[in-house]
């Protein structure tokens, strides 16, 4: 499945128009056509596709993904420096989502058709439906240049470095609450969803009915019983948000001039920098192959049946 992916991956970004010797004599007027197959020349564009492939798997089975084309820097140094940034937001969102939207799945499910439940699913759907770059530009819009609440660029202020410590850690919040938002507003409508409607076949279950005919407080079946089996789901989307730890920031931190690996994408793929490109969507595809590992490894956990079927 690995070699799949990277196989496609490879192909089509080769098959898009235009590529990185265009990209670059696009902003040289005076590039000839001699200086332009010497660029594809260097670059190894001048070789069969194929050929090109089975090199580039030569060079990742060495954990080597060349260098960019744009500025000669290794790939791997390039991608390391941006993993910081967008692991440390991803991180901090997806604890948002799931601390956020399990409650209110879970809320959802033991109010179910009351007008909480009806007014969370209405904004569930709208959070859901919602384009994320047009909510982030309403929210640069109103919070950052009509309020001037939040800043709405960057990680950092103006002399951060000069700043006392508390200050820089205020300084910092302050950057991330528009960046957290937007990306966690899509998931959290989703988990919260996934949640109530798990949660809400789990109380209809006969276990249920037997627990509470014997008497058992409310929130002893609730949190006791029925969550345990209403996570299961929830788990596997869990396994399935590892890649975005690492893939999903493309839009907002090209909104938000963040300097991490999702605008580092976007840069590249507006430039055609293959060897960069390649290099994160390779990264992207390890963490979706271990996500889906660990949703097994997480239902195996969670579910006895399914560790008696392994045990088997």
């Amino acid at each position: 499945m690995f070699i799949g992916i990277t196989f496609i991956s490879f192909l089509i970004i080769h098959l898009a128009p235009g590529g990185p010797v265009d990209a670059r004599s696009a902003l040289n007027p005076k590039m000839t056509l001699q200086a332009r197959e010497k660029l594809r020349e260097l670059y190894g564009l001048n070789k069969p596709l194929v050929t090109q492939y089975i090199e580039w798997c030569s060079r990742l089975a060495r954990l080597d993904f060349g260098n960019s084309f744009t500025d000669g820097a290794a790939v791997t140094e390039k991608i390391a420096a941006t993993i910081p940034v967008t692991l440390g937001i991803n991180l901090l969102s997806l604890c948002f989502i799931f601390a956020a939207g399990i409650p209110l799945g879970i809320f959802g499910a033991v109010h179910k058709d009351t007008a909480g439940d009806k007014t969370l699913s209405v904004l569930s759907f709208a959070a859901f439906s919602v384009p994320t770059f047009w909510l982030a530009l309403l929210l640069v819009s109103f919070f950052g240049v009509t309020l001037g609440w939040l800043p709405v660029m960057g990680l950092h202020s103006l002399f951060y470095e000069e700043m006392p410590f508390s200050e820089r850690w205020l300084d910092l919040a302050k950057h991330l609450v528009l960046p957290l938002f937007v990306s966690s507003v899509t998931g959290l409508a989703g988990i919260s969803r996934y949640m109530r409607s798990s949660m809400a076949q789990a109380l209809r279950e006969p276990y249920i009915r037997t627990a509470r005919a014997k008497g058992l407080p409310e929130k002893t079946v609730i949190y006791r019983h029925a969550l345990k089996n209403a996570l299961l789901p929830v788990i596997t989307i869990l396994g399935l948000s590892v890649p975005g730890l690492l893939g999903g920031s493309v839009i907002f931190e090209t909104i938000f001039s963040i300097p991490g690996m999702g605008r580092l994408f976007y840069n590249s793929v507006f430039s055609r920098d293959y060897p960069v490109i390649m290099g994160i969507l390779v990264l992207g595809a390890v963490l979706t192959l271990l996500g889906n590992a660990l949703a097994d490894l997480g239902y195996a956990i969670a579910d006895p049946r399914i560790r008696s079927g392994l045990g088997e």
